[in-house]
């Protein structure tokens, strides 16, 4: 990995505190909206480097800004430090090894991803101010991406209304632009209230909530055939309405997660599964009382931002692993399927290598791939200011995603290399658009065009308060 810009090396200058950092992160794994140590972590290195520190933005205790420079234009860099739920492990060995029994664990690398993101901030608050040049970098912490959609809270609360371009990134097993495909999402629990009775002495004279839930679930399956193939609908029982059988549930509750390729196909989705559950309080005579709890856009790309940030990691190349990291993910590969490593190449429209644990590769920017594809809180900012995502290899080549493989990797001196990649890319993109007035027009130009045919709804509609007391998922 090259360092010969003058933007490289100041990242290079202060990485070791950030890899401390995302370590520090790594050993503290908090869950949706429950990331207090993790911000707090965040907020003081924004301070220790003089950033301009703002915290419980929008209403939410773990969400800060920290800002750096003055007039010109404002970029955005996006971190995150959510935990998922039961992936403890411990770090740097090849076996299942929780820490704790049903603990949390950085499954998704989001210790790594705010670190860097921050590190990227830093390196441009310190180049701006090197150089005299006018400008601001923006760092947002950004809790709870794993379904609680803090950055659509943040989008509907105005603080990206004067940003000019947003940067993030995401650890992956792989080097490249991130294509910028994923699904429009909405969460929302229904919950349904009957009336209870002794379920064999009078039967009818209760009103079974369980009831409504198990025909509401049966409308959706019916509904699969009838709806775009690229779309998706989960659901998960919350609330049974009890573990006694002799007794008619008068309360019960389902969550569903409802996703599709564009808000517009997400929006009439929403509209048929909410009918599908008037029709089972109907049919129950019961009442259902529908609450959502988050909800994020599509991605829209952006291909100028996409071509600059791809020169940008060309110019850098690979991660720089060595013997040592390549002998640790290799055996971290030996508790993957054959099928693992093929679909994690396939995904980046690669050809499987023999013998690869860690790619060093660039992938293409115009890849074609078996795309399939989740949902994230970046797709809500991308619909209000120019986006670009990278991805940076972090770890072994076929590491399933949210896994305690991850988790055991998280640590690592590989991770530490990815990390100071992403970072230099996203501020080498940084400092190319704030010297660049052309590639920030052209950016602007195409955002524009986009928005011109293409109306935003928010989906954290006015109504969404952030799910504070949400467990993660």
């Amino acid at each position: 990995m090259r360092n010969d810009d003058e933007i490289w090396r100041l990242a290079d200058a202060k990485s070791p505190a950030f890899f401390a950092m995302s370590d520090r992160i790594w050993g503290t794994p908090e869950l949706n909206y429950q990331e207090t140590q993790s911000a707090a972590e965040h907020a003081r290195m924004l301070e220790q480097e003089g950033f301009r520190v703002q915290t419980a933005v929008a209403g939410i205790p773990t969400a800060l800004i920290g800002e750096a420079g003055e007039g010109g234009p404002v970029i955005a860099i996006l971190g995150e430090y959510d935990a998922l739920p039961g992936l403890s492990q411990e770090a740097g060995v090849a076996v299942e090894k929780p820490i704790e029994d049903g603990g949390a664990g950085h499954g998704c690398g989001h210790n790594m991803l705010g670190s860097a993101s921050l590190l990227a901030a830093t390196a441009v608050k310190d180049y701006l101010a090197k150089n005299g040049l006018k400008g601001r970098v923006r760092y947002y912490g950004c809790p709870a991406e794993e379904g609680g959609s803090s950055k659509g809270f943040m989008v509907r609360a105005g603080l990206f209304d004067d940003v000019d371009v947003a940067i993030c990134w995401h650890p992956a097993a792989f080097t490249g632009v991130n294509k910028p495909i994923s699904l429009a999402c909405v969460e929302i629990e229904f919950t349904f209230h009957g009336r209870a009775s002794h379920a064999a002495a009078t039967p009818h004279l209760g009103r079974s909530a369980l009831d409504a839930v198990e025909l509401m679930n049966i409308g959706v399956n019916y509904m699969r055939e009838h709806m775009p193939s690229s779309a998706r609908v989960h659901y998960a029982i919350i609330d049974g309405g009890g573990i006694a059988p002799n007794v008619v549930q008068a309360r019960a509750t389902v969550r569903h997660l409802i996703r599709a390729r564009t808000l517009a196909e997400m929006w009439d989705l929403v509209r048929r599964v909410k009918d599908i559950a008037q029709g089972a309080a109907l049919m129950s005579e019961t009442r259902v009382v529908a609450k959502q709890l988050s909800g994020d856009a599509n991605l829209v790309g952006n291909r100028p931002l996409e071509e600059c940030m791809h020169r940008n990691l060309t110019r850098l190349g690979g991660p720089g692993f060595d013997e040592a990291d390549r002998r640790f993910a290799a055996e971290i590969q030996k508790t993957f399927s054959k099928d693992d490593i093929r679909s994690s190449y396939g995904r980046f429209g690669l050809k499987p290598r023999d013998g690869e644990a860690l790619s060093e590769e660039i992938y293409p920017l115009d890849f074609t791939a078996d795309l399939f594809v989740g949902s994230t809180d970046v797709g809500t900012v991308s619909w209000v200011t120019p986006t670009v995502q990278c991805r940076a290899a972090c770890y072994a080549v076929g590491t399933p995603g949210h896994s305690w493989q991850l988790v055991a990797q998280g640590r690592a001196p590989a991770a530490h290399k990815g990390l100071a990649l992403a970072a230099k890319a996203m501020a080498g993109v940084a400092v190319d658009v704030l010297a660049d007035p052309a590639l920030l027009k052209a950016a602007r130009d195409e955002f524009e065009a986009f928005r011109r045919e293409n109306p935003f709804d928010n989906p954290i509609t006015p109504d969404v308060e952030p799910p504070l007391d949400m467990a993660a998922k």
